[in-house]
């Protein structure tokens, strides 16, 4: 008995889309095996090859140029890395003697390989590019990298200033000790430095946190500045305004570093707030106050009443100071107004800064050997 045509119809369809679906099963899991590796060797990929990512962004061949340590001797150096000198959330700094005879400051940053992506492999490479073309008497001297990936390690080494930092000095030490013009001294390098660095290098260098804790001070009491703190930049993806962390402001409201800025904006920004910066140094130095208590609140708004007034800027200068050349104050007043004005266009260069502390502050030898003289009287009277 012949089965009916519909019948016989139905069963092929049915026999058709059987076999369409058993291909394409087929064919999907093919693909599905086929992909899996393929994301795999992907992720792998990334992972093993960001430095030949960065070496196409970086010129590799500058790298090369510059002086290289290893881990082993700067652990050396640093006696098994246990001599601690100083730390922040980002980087552990050493304090360590090299084979050759120098004393020597040991950045080493906070990073495990894992959490180490392109991004903050060519910041600090750039980084690195950076700091060597740094030379001037007022900044600390850099002298190399280590860079290697087993242990993972990203380190700076900078030349050692022994004699602590500027804020040490004003804050903790005895401030009768330090003297005014030692404080002059290094209130006109401080801004020999920032010279160099805004007008005379190109493209200029901003110091990524200015403030007597980057101020590290050598025997002679020559200042010299050093950017400890450019690796916040690297690490966080937040910032307060560069005013604000100049004058001692923590702030809970953040944004976006540089968000719709350009580069050469940012620049600008940077420059303009070291020139604030400078002026709550000075500050600092005339006052021997720190730029934020809570008890008296910021420094910057308890100046500027007396900052207002020429007859009134006496009441800035530290009680523990002996003598103070009033010429001297007035024209370091002068400047700190300028320096801290609200409208950062109105500040001035750290090329006019520089030249009218030159050439308004007495360094001569008359001027140390009276300085001299009034101490050994002032001594003579206490005896």
């Amino acid at each position: 008995m012949e089965q009916p045509i519909w019948l016989l119809a139905l069963e092929i369809a049915t026999g058709v889309l059987l076999v369409v679906f058993v291909i394409t099963g087929i064919v999907t899991a093919s693909r599905s095996c086929k992909l899996k590796p393929s994301i795999r060797i992907s992720s792998w990929n990334r992972s093993k090859s960001w430095s030949d990512e960065i070496t196409v962004l970086i010129d590799s061949d500058m790298l090369k140029s510059l002086p290289k340590l290893s881990r082993q001797e700067l652990e050396v150096a640093c006696e098994d890395f246990s001599n601690i000198i100083g730390s922040t959330p980002e980087t552990v700094v050493y304090k360590g003697t090299m084979k050759d005879g120098p004393e020597v400051s040991v950045i080493s940053l906070c990073a495990f390989e894992g959490h180490w992506t392109s991004h903050h492999e060519l910041f600090y490479q750039n980084k690195v590019i950076d700091l060597a073309r740094l030379n001037h008497e007022n900044i600390a001297k850099f002298l190399g990298y280590c860079r290697e990936s087993d242990p993972f390690s990203r380190m700076l080494v900078f030349e050692y200033a022994p004699n602590g930092t500027l804020f040490e000095h004003l804050h903790y030490g005895e401030g009768g000790q330090f003297s005014w013009l030692r404080r002059m001294k290094i209130a006109i390098g401080i801004a020999q430095g920032l010279r160099y660095l805004h007008t005379e290098l190109q493209p200029p260098f901003a110091i990524s946190e200015l403030n007597s804790n980057s101020v590290y001070v050598t025997e002679d009491f020559t200042p010299k500045l050093v950017d400890f703190e450019c690796w916040k930049m690297m690490f966080s993806r937040h910032s307060i305004s560069r005013d604000e962390k100049a004058r001692g402001h923590l702030n809970s409201k953040s944004s976006f570093p540089g968000h719709g800025d350009s580069a050469a904006d940012r620049q600008a920004d940077d420059i303009q707030a070291n020139t604030f910066a400078f002026g709550v140094i000075l500050l600092e130095i005339i006052s021997g106050r720190l730029p934020y208590c809570k008890d008296k609140g910021y420094l910057v708004d308890w100046a500027s009443k007396y900052l207002q007034q020429a007859e009134e800027i006496g009441k800035l200068v530290d009680p523990e100071l002996g003598s103070v050349r009033s010429e001297d104050l007035a024209v370091l007043c002068s400047v700190v107004s300028r320096c801290i004005d609200p409208d950062p266009s109105k500040r001035p260069s750290m090329q006019i800064i520089t030249g009218v502390l030159e050439n308004g502050i007495d360094l001569s030898a008359a001027a140390i050997l009276k300085e001299s003289s009034l101490a050994w009287a002032e001594l003579a009277l206490a005896l």
